[in-house]
């Protein structure tokens, strides 16, 4: 997903924010969501087999969802979460109906049959009603049940942060993905509905309806799930990637049909950009496909929802200030390069949303990067600059379904870029981006794994660095003094044990300069009449005092 900025969101940001930084209270509804429960830790998610009804005319959803699992361990109790006004309507285990008490939006069945390690087992979730209506999506989750320019039914979900199970029965939490998933969704007849993976099949019911198949034979996150319903006609073509044949194929409505054939040849731009800097597009088996949606976009999982009115930028304005961001499709290039850092690797909990929102908001300036030159890329990632609140830490708060702040996006951003100048060798730089989509290829996976990777490969500690930028939000403030052409300099501003190493140029000349919170007496053979701060670490300078005695 993204973040758009105006001045006005960020006037009301700022008060909304600190806000929730002093009262935010947590409740046992929370830590359900939240948390690994002991209902939910006993068994492996494996499979989903989703099968929906969409009824435009009353805007319900009936269905039901068959999950099937491997056990850990014993336990005759699992958790299943729904949120209302949806409703939980029936469960069974082979054959036999199981009974099940509702605590909010969790539902925690009792199984009869002894459930014994390393056993696989499958249970069948009925459910039905009328799903929580977005009203501004993707930033409201929720169902939206519009109509296109022709008067057809329009109806899309978008449920990231709120969740998957808003509308379907699921294990909700993202730790624990299934390896697999087919859903089978029924709409009124003409309409089609476009979900995730590959269609295997449609069928044409004799009711008036069709029965769409979509299965998708890889790991996949909640909330990519997605049913898009429309008057749908599609376009395909081949991109030729690292791995052989790339299926990409298009869904639209058909007055946007030239519009889209033109646009989305940005698609493939993408592909070998990011294939470039990320690895090989991580779903092969499950193609790529853009959906057209009456809402900006999102990061589903094989089918990226796609609303940027066919234009470059974010509904035609560059969000860098640069100039670059106009030369690209924003919600295409974004959301896309999500199938790397969000749906390839994702988050093991809410609160290291980071590892999803940052890389992406820098894949931009890798974009840019790619195409228009690395000073190019650059100067699109300062630009970001301008998007970034310091209002509360990038970490969220653990195990209460609690991303943190906004800011994951753009300071995030220059956080990633401010590592690169640190590491200082762009090959080694791509090789370690590349790696991290291979080393924890279609897994979940924590904060610290991903810094720790990092360190690793770049040979550095880089910790305070991800220390600073993720979980304080001061930006640092190199602190120095020119007395007699000589220098004294600290970080400041800053946590404990700061000491990340910075490009200065002193007298013009570029130098490294290594500082801490100690101040340091800095040894250079000329006289230094002027220091600056290379621009592309995320940091601020002050001058404490010039003094030169000798005048």
């Amino acid at each position: 997903m993204f973040k758009k900025f105006s001045t006005f969101i960020i006037s009301i940001l700022l008060l909304s924010t600190a806000a929730y930084a002093q009262d935010k209270i947590f409740t046992r509804q929370d830590t359900l969501r939240g948390s690994i429960t002991p209902e939910r830790a006993w068994w492996d998610l494996t499979y989903y087999h989703l099968s929906v009804k969409v009824n435009p005319a009353d805007s319900s959803f009936f269905g039901s969802n068959k999950i099937e699992y491997r056990v850990l361990k014993p336990n005759n109790v699992m958790q299943i979460d729904l949120q209302p006004p949806m409703q939980i309507t029936s469960i069974s285990q082979d054959g036999k109906d199981l009974t099940f008490r509702k605590d909010g939006n969790a539902w925690f069945v009792n199984l009869k049959n002894k459930q014994k390690v390393d056993e696989q087992k499958s249970l069948l979730v009925e459910f039905g009603g009328k799903p929580h209506v977005s009203i501004r999506p993707p930033w409201e989750g929720g169902v939206s049940w519009g109509k296109d320019n022709n008067g057809n039914p329009w109806i899309v979900t978008a449920n990231q942060g709120i969740g998957a199970s808003l509308w379907w029965p699921c294990k909700d939490h993202p730790y624990d993905e299934p390896d697999s998933m087919l859903m089978s969704i029924t709409v009124p007849e003409p309409l089609m509905n476009v979900s995730n993976g590959r269609l295997r099949k449609l069928e044409h019911n004799n009711n008036g309806t069709n029965t769409s198949h979509w299965f998708v034979s890889n790991p996949i996150n909640n909330y990519g799930v997605n049913i898009n319903v429309g008057d749908y006609v599609n376009f395909s073509n081949v991109y030729k990637g690292e791995r052989g044949n790339l299926d990409c194929n298009y869904w639209v409505l058909p007055y946007n049909l030239e519009k889209a054939k033109e646009q989305f040849k940005q698609a493939h731009l993408m592909l070998e950009a990011f294939e470039h800097w990320f690895g090989p597009y991580p779903f092969y088996e499950d193609s790529y496909k853009l959906v057209e949606v009456p809402y900006p976009g999102m990061e589903h999982q094989s089918s990226v929802t796609y609303g940027n009115g066919f234009k470059n930028g974010y509904q035609g304005r560059d969000e860098s200030k640069t100039g670059w961001g106009d030369k690209f499709d924003f919600i295409l290039v974004h959301e896309s390069g999500h199938e790397w850092f969000a749906n390839n690797i994702t988050n093991w909990d809410m609160a290291d949303m980071w590892i999803h929102e940052s890389f992406i908001a820098y894949s931009e300036s890798l974009f840019v990067d790619y195409y228009w030159g690395k000073e190019a890329g650059a100067a699109y990632c300062r630009g970001t600059r301008l998007n970034i609140l310091n209002d509360r830490p990038i970490l969220g708060n653990y195990d209460v379904n609690s991303a943190g702040s906004g800011d994951m996006y753009s300071k995030g951003a220059n956080m990633l870029h401010t590592i690169r100048q640190i590491i200082n060798d762009d090959e080694k730089w791509n090789q370690i981006l590349r790696g991290l989509n291979q080393e924890f290829y279609h897994q979940t996976v924590k904060s610290e794994q991903i810094e720790n990777y990092i360190c690793q490969e770049s040979e550095l500690d880089l910790i305070p660095v991800f220390n600073q930028y993720l979980k304080d939000t001061r930006i640092p403030t190199l602190e120095y003094a020119l007395v007699d052409g000589k220098m004294r300099y600290r970080w400041g501003n800053c946590i404990n044990a700061f000491n990340m190493k910075v490009k200065v140029y002193l007298n013009e000349e570029l130098y490294w300069l290594k500082p801490s919170t100690d101040w340091q007496n800095l040894d250079y053979e000329k006289l230094i009449k002027k220091m600056e701060i290379d621009k592309d670490f995320y940091v601020s300078a002050f001058n404490i005092i010039t003094v030169d005695t000798e005048k």
